[in-house]
Protein backbone atom coordinates (compact mmCIF):
# COMPACT_ATOMS: atom_id res chain seq x y z
CA UNK A 1 0.00 0.00 0.00
CA UNK A 2 1.69 3.07 -0.91
CA UNK A 3 1.95 6.38 1.16
CA UNK A 4 -1.47 8.22 0.04
CA UNK A 5 -3.84 5.13 0.68
CA UNK A 6 -1.75 4.82 3.90
CA UNK A 7 -2.80 7.62 5.27
CA UNK A 8 -5.89 7.57 3.87
CA UNK A 9 -6.64 4.41 5.69
CA UNK A 10 -5.77 6.41 8.80
CA UNK A 11 -8.06 9.28 8.28
CA UNK A 12 -10.71 6.33 8.89
CA UNK A 13 -8.93 5.13 11.71
CA UNK A 14 -8.31 8.85 12.73
CA UNK A 15 -12.45 9.40 12.53
CA UNK A 16 -13.55 5.89 14.78
CA UNK A 17 -11.12 7.45 17.40
CA UNK A 18 -12.81 11.34 16.92
CA UNK A 19 -15.93 9.41 17.21
CA UNK A 20 -15.15 7.66 20.64
CA UNK A 21 -13.29 10.38 22.40
CA UNK A 22 -16.03 13.25 22.06
CA UNK A 23 -18.60 10.17 22.91
CA UNK A 24 -16.83 9.57 26.49
CA UNK A 25 -17.79 11.97 29.08
CA UNK A 26 -14.23 13.41 30.41
CA UNK A 27 -12.94 16.78 30.87
CA UNK A 28 -10.85 17.04 27.54
CA UNK A 29 -13.23 15.26 24.85
CA UNK A 30 -13.69 18.03 22.44
CA UNK A 31 -10.17 19.00 22.62
CA UNK A 32 -9.01 16.07 22.01
CA UNK A 33 -11.39 15.46 19.53
CA UNK A 34 -10.74 18.95 17.50
CA UNK A 35 -6.98 17.28 16.76
CA UNK A 36 -8.15 14.26 15.94
CA UNK A 37 -9.98 16.19 13.01
CA UNK A 38 -7.70 18.41 12.26
CA UNK A 39 -5.20 15.65 11.44
CA UNK A 40 -7.54 13.64 10.02
CA UNK A 41 -8.96 16.74 7.63
CA UNK A 42 -4.81 17.26 7.14
CA UNK A 43 -4.70 13.65 5.67
CA UNK A 44 -7.09 14.63 3.12
CA UNK A 45 -5.05 17.41 1.37
CA UNK A 46 -1.86 15.69 2.34
CA UNK A 47 -2.66 12.35 0.31
CA UNK A 48 -3.87 14.12 -3.15
CA UNK A 49 -1.21 16.16 -3.04
CA UNK A 50 1.43 13.31 -2.63
CA UNK A 51 -0.33 10.86 -4.76
CA UNK A 52 -0.52 14.04 -7.64
CA UNK A 53 3.46 15.09 -7.20
CA UNK A 54 4.68 11.47 -6.97
CA UNK A 55 2.52 10.20 -9.57
CA UNK A 56 0.59 7.58 -7.33
CA UNK A 57 -2.57 7.66 -8.05
CA UNK A 58 -4.14 4.45 -8.00
CA UNK A 59 -7.94 3.15 -8.13
CA UNK A 60 -7.83 2.50 -5.09
CA UNK A 61 -6.83 6.14 -3.61
CA UNK A 62 -9.55 7.77 -6.08
CA UNK A 63 -12.56 5.44 -4.72
CA UNK A 64 -11.11 5.49 -1.12
CA UNK A 65 -10.02 9.13 -0.86
CA UNK A 66 -13.68 10.58 -1.16
CA UNK A 67 -15.75 8.27 0.79
CA UNK A 68 -12.89 8.49 3.85
CA UNK A 69 -13.60 11.97 3.98
CA UNK A 70 -17.25 11.28 3.88
CA UNK A 71 -17.05 9.60 6.50
CA UNK A 72 -15.35 11.86 8.81
CA UNK A 73 -17.13 14.53 8.11
CA UNK A 74 -20.60 12.64 8.74
CA UNK A 75 -18.80 11.85 11.88
CA UNK A 76 -18.53 15.20 12.52
CA UNK A 77 -21.83 16.66 11.69
CA UNK A 78 -23.46 13.67 13.11
CA UNK A 79 -21.30 14.86 16.64
CA UNK A 80 -21.96 18.47 16.31
CA UNK A 81 -25.90 17.48 15.85
CA UNK A 82 -26.06 15.46 19.07
CA UNK A 83 -24.47 18.66 20.62
CA UNK A 84 -27.34 20.68 19.15
CA UNK A 85 -25.06 22.90 16.75
CA UNK A 86 -26.19 21.86 13.77
CA UNK A 87 -29.85 21.06 12.60
CA UNK A 88 -30.87 17.53 11.78
CA UNK A 89 -32.19 18.30 8.70
CA UNK A 90 -28.67 20.09 7.28
CA UNK A 91 -27.12 16.98 8.39
CA UNK A 92 -29.33 14.82 6.43
CA UNK A 93 -29.59 16.80 3.30
CA UNK A 94 -25.77 16.74 3.38
CA UNK A 95 -25.33 13.50 3.60
CA UNK A 96 -27.74 12.39 1.03
CA UNK A 97 -25.66 14.53 -1.61
CA UNK A 98 -23.04 12.72 -0.08
CA UNK A 99 -24.50 9.26 -0.72
CA UNK A 100 -25.96 10.30 -4.21
CA UNK A 101 -22.68 11.23 -5.60
CA UNK A 102 -21.02 8.26 -3.68
CA UNK A 103 -23.85 6.43 -5.85
CA UNK A 104 -22.63 8.30 -8.90
CA UNK A 105 -19.26 7.05 -8.64
CA UNK A 106 -19.83 3.53 -7.89
CA UNK A 107 -22.16 3.92 -11.71
CA UNK A 108 -19.52 5.37 -13.57
CA UNK A 109 -17.13 2.55 -11.88
CA UNK A 110 -18.98 -0.58 -13.10
CA UNK A 111 -18.82 1.60 -16.21
CA UNK A 112 -15.03 1.32 -16.37
CA UNK A 113 -14.91 5.14 -15.19
CA UNK A 114 -13.45 7.05 -11.84
CA UNK A 115 -15.18 10.34 -10.91
CA UNK A 116 -12.58 12.16 -9.44
CA UNK A 117 -13.08 15.01 -6.93
CA UNK A 118 -13.24 18.09 -8.83
CA UNK A 119 -13.13 21.81 -7.69
CA UNK A 120 -16.18 22.27 -6.79
CA UNK A 121 -16.26 18.79 -4.53
CA UNK A 122 -13.18 20.19 -3.08
CA UNK A 123 -14.72 23.59 -2.04
CA UNK A 124 -17.54 21.75 -0.80
CA UNK A 125 -14.65 19.80 1.77
CA UNK A 126 -13.09 23.18 2.71
CA UNK A 127 -16.41 24.59 4.12
CA UNK A 128 -17.57 21.60 5.75
CA UNK A 129 -13.75 21.34 7.39
CA UNK A 130 -14.15 24.98 8.71
CA UNK A 131 -17.43 24.63 9.76
CA UNK A 132 -16.93 21.14 11.68
CA UNK A 133 -13.63 22.92 13.03
CA UNK A 134 -15.24 25.96 13.88
CA UNK A 135 -18.17 24.18 16.28
CA UNK A 136 -15.65 22.38 17.49
CA UNK A 137 -13.18 24.90 18.67
CA UNK A 138 -16.52 26.47 19.82
CA UNK A 139 -17.24 23.21 22.16
CA UNK A 140 -13.99 22.60 23.22
CA UNK A 141 -13.50 26.43 24.61
CA UNK A 142 -15.70 25.03 27.30
CA UNK A 143 -12.61 22.79 28.74
CA UNK A 144 -9.54 24.23 30.65
CA UNK A 145 -7.25 23.97 27.59
CA UNK A 146 -8.81 25.94 24.87
CA UNK A 147 -10.77 28.44 27.48
CA UNK A 148 -8.60 31.62 26.99
CA UNK A 149 -10.45 31.00 22.98
CA UNK A 150 -14.40 31.53 24.53
CA UNK A 151 -14.44 35.38 24.45
CA UNK A 152 -13.68 35.28 20.83
CA UNK A 153 -17.78 33.22 20.70
CA UNK A 154 -18.85 36.79 22.19
CA UNK A 155 -17.52 39.24 19.91
CA UNK A 156 -20.44 41.36 18.52
CA UNK A 157 -19.04 41.86 14.84
CA UNK A 158 -17.26 38.04 14.35
CA UNK A 159 -19.41 35.95 17.12
CA UNK A 160 -21.10 32.59 17.72
CA UNK A 161 -24.30 34.77 16.74
CA UNK A 162 -23.26 35.55 13.54
CA UNK A 163 -20.79 32.93 12.16
CA UNK A 164 -22.37 29.92 13.39
CA UNK A 165 -25.74 30.53 10.74
CA UNK A 166 -23.51 32.02 8.17
CA UNK A 167 -21.04 29.33 8.14
CA UNK A 168 -24.13 26.60 8.45
CA UNK A 169 -25.10 27.81 5.13
CA UNK A 170 -22.22 28.19 3.31
CA UNK A 171 -21.69 24.57 4.33
CA UNK A 172 -25.18 23.79 3.02
CA UNK A 173 -25.37 25.62 -0.13
CA UNK A 174 -21.67 24.61 -1.68
CA UNK A 175 -22.76 20.99 -0.61
CA UNK A 176 -26.14 21.01 -2.66
CA UNK A 177 -24.68 22.90 -5.05
CA UNK A 178 -21.66 20.85 -5.90
CA UNK A 179 -23.81 18.06 -5.93
CA UNK A 180 -25.94 19.35 -8.39
CA UNK A 181 -23.20 20.05 -11.18
CA UNK A 182 -21.58 16.63 -10.84
CA UNK A 183 -24.75 15.06 -11.14
CA UNK A 184 -25.45 17.67 -14.15
CA UNK A 185 -21.94 17.11 -15.78
CA UNK A 186 -22.49 13.34 -15.53
CA UNK A 187 -26.19 13.46 -16.35
CA UNK A 188 -25.58 11.21 -19.82
CA UNK A 189 -24.22 8.33 -17.98
CA UNK A 190 -27.23 8.64 -15.26
CA UNK A 191 -30.08 9.01 -18.21
CA UNK A 192 -28.53 5.68 -19.65
CA UNK A 193 -28.93 3.77 -16.93
CA UNK A 194 -32.41 4.64 -15.68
Amino acid sequence: MNLPNQLTVSRLVLTVIFVATTALPWAYAFTVGLFLFSVASITDWLDGKIARERNLVTAFGQLMDPLADKVLMAAAFITLMEKDLMPGWLVIAILAREFLVTGLRLVAGARGAVLAADKLGKQKTIWQIVTACYLLVYLASREEPLAWVRPLFDLPSLGFQILHPLLLGLTLVTTLYSGFACFWKNRAMVLQEM
